[in-house]
This record gives structure tokens, C-alpha cells and sequence, in this order.
């Protein structure tokens, strides 16, 4: 079954999407980058800081969706032992884990112009600080653990448990009396978000999930390589 995944098609497959992704992934950051500091109007309260908003708020989307997608399918693969399941995975963790830091950082140089200080343990700061460190132990697991079947074990439990974050961080602005402002765009309700700002947002947000597909696929491909190299040298 697994050696479907060395299958030279699947590597000519991502080599394709690979080609595809890097023939628009710099005209679109160009475009994105001239709505983000060029076109899109400065805030009326924070004034040209809130440019800072075009990467803070879509590398948290992308830190939390990627710790989503590793609890999801990490749960699955202790149920199922799918083990294209850790592949992807492990793909997506380093990934997840530097949006994540990245979103705390540009937070912190965000929060000195409009809170008066560069960091404050509030709820969200806090939750997030903690998805990060979720993050560290899941990759620190499957690097130190070399033993396969225990590092999944122990890896699907580290995911489960952080799974419980994820609304933590997305409802803490509703729980608690918190720095942050509650959510400006809504799927279900009626966004506060002007669209001269939204636009620059979305088109930011598309460039990193380029980016961030770009180097998914990288790692997995590395990934399978190591596991087919490492199979070889047991036969």
C-alpha cells in the first residue's frame, strides 16, 4: 500500500504543481504587496501601523488552520494508521510552527504603536504563545523519538490535546476582556472590515498559502525520499 506514495507519478504530479505555483507566486506578491503598502489607506486611529495587519492576521490564520489540519489527521492516523497521514503531518508542522511565531512577533511590533507596549499577557497573546509551543513538542517528538510507532503515539496525543487551544484562541476575545479587538471579518455575519483593506488582506493571505503549498510539497516530497531510502537500507 505505501508504495503508492513512491510512485514516480506522484513526484512528477508535484513537480507540476510545484512549476505552476512558482510561474504566478511572484506576480501575485507583487500585486499583493502594492495593495498592502501602497494602495490601501492608512487606519484613521493607527494610522500606517496597521499595514502590519496584512501579515500578522493571515500567518494566525495559517497557524491555526495548520495546527487544525495536524490534530485532525493525526487522531485519524492513531485510529487508522494511515501513514501518509504523518507524512503530511510532519510536512505541515515546521510550516504551522514559523506562522506562528511569525503572527506573535508581528503582533508585539504591532502592539507598541496601538497598545502602548510591545507585549501583554492577555488571553489571545497567551493562547498563542501556547499553540506555539504545541507546535515545538510535536516536531521535537518525531525528531528525538526514533522509535516510529511511540513517536506517533505520543505525537496524535500532543495534536488531540492542542486541538483544545484552537477555539481558546479564536473565542478569547468573546471570554475575556482582552487587548485585541474581536474579529473584524466574519463568514457567517456582517464583516466591519472596509473592502480597500480586505482586499490587500485576502490577496496577502492567498500569497502565504502559495507560499506555504510551495514549501509543503517541498518537504513532503523530502520526506518520502527519506522514508524510501530508509526502507532500502533494511532490505
Amino acid at each position: 500500500m505505501f508504495n503508492f506514495f513512491y510512485n514516480s507519478n506522484l513526484f512528477i504530479w508535484i513537480e507540476k504543481i510545484i512549476n505552476f505555483i512558482n510561474s504566478i507566486f511572484f506576480v501575485l506578491l507583487i500585486s499583493a504587496l502594492s495593495f498592502a503598502l501602497i494602495f490601501s489607506p492608512p487606519d484613521y486611529l493607527q494610522g500606517d501601523s496597521v499595514r502590519i495587519m496584512y501579515v500578522h492576521v493571515p500567518a494566525a490564520w495559517i497557524g491555526l488552520a495548520s495546527f487544525s489540519c495536524i490534530g485532525i489527521l493525526s487522531i485519524l492516523n492513531f485510529i487508522f494508521k494511515i501513514k501518509n497521514l504523518t507524512i503530511i503531518t510532519k510536512s505541515i508542522a515546521p510550516l504551522g510552527l514559523m506562522f506562528t511565531c511569525l503572527a506573535i512577533v508581528t503582533g508585539s511590533i504591532w502592539g507598541q504603536p496601538t497598545w502602548g507596549t510591545f507585549w501583554a499577557w492577555d488571553a489571545r497573546i497567551t493562547s498563542m504563545v501556547i499553540l506555539a509551543f504545541f507546535y515545538f513538542i510535536y516536531i521535537a517528538i518525531h525528531k528525538l523519538i526514533s522509535d516510529e510507532d511511540k513517536a506517533i503515539k505520543f505525537s496524535s496525543i500532543i495534536a488531540a490535546l492542542g486541538l483544545i487551544n484552537i477555539p481558546i484562541i479564536k473565542f478569547s476575545v468573546e471570554w475575556w476582556s482582552t487587548l485585541h479587538q474581536p474579529a473584524s471579518i466574519k463568514i457567517t455575519g456582517t464583516s466591519t472590515i472596509h473592502s480597500s483593506m480586505l482586499m490587500p488582506l485576502l490577496l496577502m493571505f492567498s500569497v502565504l498559502i502559495l507560499y506555504c503549498a510551495l514549501i509543503f510539497l517541498m518537504k513532503y516530497k523530502t520526506e518520502i525520499i527519506r522514508i524510501k531510502k530508509k526502507n532500502l537500507k533494511r532490505l
